[in-house]
């Protein structure tokens, strides 16, 4: 199956995993940017073409759509840190929620032929006693999964009162080499690279004891697809099945490269989260069963494949300098 595929936030990490897929699939892909550069798909130049818009603006999510004339939508855009909510829920509410609703209307309106995945997240769960499925219920514990909550029930909305082919993958957290600097899993593994490279010193994190459910984003992109490709729309959960803490994150992190992460890691309170969720984890039988998914990184693949690109990339920064002066 191929035709054009409209994405947002194609200048992440998802974004662009999932835009080399669906190139590789044969489908024309747009990706709707908001500011000048690609970002993680900066690679793909020439082979998608950008749309300028922003989810707070309608007129250009409509522009867009119509220019697109999109048979898939995925909507990855999104305010996604969870620290930054907490600083500023409204902006959060705005980009997250309403603007996820924005742009569904507008596919609704202007595309109601297009399939739409909408990116959810494990975070809507909050309180909610793991492990977590489809059926769990929602209880978000931060303005980050109150927002993603609200794009989500406007899509089950939409689905079930206009009859629009309208799904969200409940997504538990996901990570690559491409993940912004902003999230633990890239502080961690950016870090202990620069240690090695004996650029940086230590390392400041908040709770060591915070668990997750790490993937890797381009397992999370391959569900993404085969949830489009079912023939009924069914919202379904994404994940490992195990957490794993941040003390262990680190330890896998500096252990790659035989440091004593315990020589620079220090705790900062500044750090930690006003509420943490009670114990997130995907309960992914469901996926398994639906689609014939399941992972194919383990969460050892992951930290190490992060930490040799971090390392790589950090090597080669300090190397330029030195090869312009010589040039």
């Amino acid at each position: 199956m191929s035709g054009r595929a409209l994405i947002t936030g194609i200048t992440g990490q998802d974004g662009s995993y999932l835009a080399e897929l669906l190139l590789e699939e044969g489908w024309s892909v747009f990706g709707l940017v908001r500011g000048p550069g690609l970002g993680c798909a900066a690679h793909l130049a020439g082979r998608i073409e950008v749309l300028e818009g922003d989810l707070r603006s309608a007129p250009t999510l409509r522009a867009a759509v119509e220019r697109a004339r999109p048979d898939h939508v995925y909507n990855l855009a999104a305010q996604t840190c969870v620290r930054t909510s907490f600083r500023d829920p409204v902006g959060t509410a705005e980009v997250t929620g309403a603007g996820a609703i924005r742009l569904i209307e507008a596919v609704r309106e202007l595309a109601p032929r297009a399939r739409l995945y909408q990116a959810s997240s494990s975070e809507m769960f909050g309180s909610t006693p793991g492990p977590q499925n489809s059926g769990s219920p929602f209880a978000p514990r931060s303005p980050y999964g109150a927002a993603k909550l609200q794009a989500h029930w406007h899509v089950t909305t939409c689905r079930e009162c206009y009859g629009m082919w309208a799904v969200s993958g409940i997504q538990f957290n996901h990570e690559s080499p491409r993940r912004s600097e902003a999230f633990v899993s890239r502080k961690v593994t950016r870090a202990a690279a620069r240690i090695q490279l004996g650029l940086q010193a230590q390392l400041e994190l908040g709770d060591l004891g915070a668990r997750r459910d790490w993937s890797h984003a381009q397992d999370a992109v391959r569900a993404m697809r085969l949830m489009m490709a079912q023939e009924e729309p069914r919202d379904l959960v994404v994940g490992s099945g195990e957490t794993h803490s941040v003390e262990e994150l680190v330890a896998s992190a500096f252990g790659a490269l035989d440091l004593d992460w315990r020589r620079h890691v220090v705790q900062d309170p500044a750090l930690l989260r006003p509420v943490e969720p009670v114990h997130l984890v995907a309960d992914p039988s469901e996926a398994g069963d639906r689609l014939g998914f399941s992972p194919r990184y383990s969460f050892q693949d992951l930290v190490e494949e992060m930490v040799a690109a971090d390392l790589a990339r950090e090597a080669s920064l300090q190397d330029a300098p030195a090869a312009v002066a010589g040039a």
